[in-house]
């Protein structure tokens, strides 16, 4: 079992890959940006307050919350919570992620349908999260240790599993377009009131796509992290 392991590993490997350019993007972005002003004198906190109210959205707060790139928008709360980095800052990287947290409330507000039905598995996702490499490990042992030619409760402990990640999968697939959505909710607000000057805005474009990436290779590895999977379930079931 342990040898179909490390030979399948190679299945993670281009998801890794993009993973870690992702990742490299997004800091490298953020940082150059984080360094350019938006020329405007507008903060992160100031840019989200004008595009919350241009759209009617009084009734959406806006909270600083410590760390960095720990930005996002709370539906049950209806709040708008901003990293350090962000909230005070006029830099481009503040004003286009302060605005791409804002088109979250705009979905929310909009019952963007992408949104609704990510928000509506989420607890689902989480027990599914926890327990599959559980469930994919032990129904593995089990079928090892079984006698019987289908494998017994093993593999039906190890399909409960598989489809544990599955339903991680579409949380994934599902989680692309709404981030894709609000960051162009983001960029159209941000030229429409003009919220950095018109040579920053490509600026904000290179800072949400890097962004947007990162959730691409999420995507990407739990859909590697599948195939891994139904890789080895078909070698111990062959075997």
């Amino acid at each position: 079992m342990f040898y179909y392991f490390d030979w399948t590993f190679i299945i993670l490997l281009p998801a890794m890959i993009l993973v870690a350019i992702a990742q490299f993007q997004v800091s490298s972005n953020f940082n150059k940006y984080s360094r350019v002003k938006g020329g405007m004198g507008i903060t992160g906190a100031e840019a989200a307050r004008k595009m919350l109210d241009k759209n009617g959205l009084y009734d959406v707060q806006i909270r600083p919350v410590k760390g960095s790139l720990t930005d996002h928008y709370d539906p049950r709360t209806k709040t708008v919570n901003l990293s350090e980095p962000v909230y005070g800052s006029d830099s481009v990287s503040a004003v286009g992620v302060a605005c791409h947290e804002c088109g979250h409330a705009l979905q929310h507000a909009h019952s963007f349908f992408p949104l609704v039905f990510r928000n509506s598995i989420v607890p689902l996702v989480n027990i599914a999260s926890s327990f599959s490499w559980i469930l994919v490990v032990g129904g593995l042992v089990l079928m090892g240790m079984s006698e019987a030619p289908d494998g017994g409760i093993g593999s039906t402990i190890l399909n409960i599993g598989i489809i544990a990640f599955l339903i991680v999968v579409l949380f994934h697939l599902v989680t692309l377009p709404v981030e894709i959505n609000a960051s162009h909710r983001a960029v159209v607000q941000i030229s429409d009131m003009h919220l950095v000057l018109p040579e920053n805005e490509v600026g904000v474009r290179k800072v949400l796509g890097a962004a947007a990436l990162t959730y691409l290779g999420a995507l990407v590895m739990a859909l590697a992290n599948l195939l891994r999977i139904l890789a080895i379930a078909n070698m111990s079931r062959r075997n």
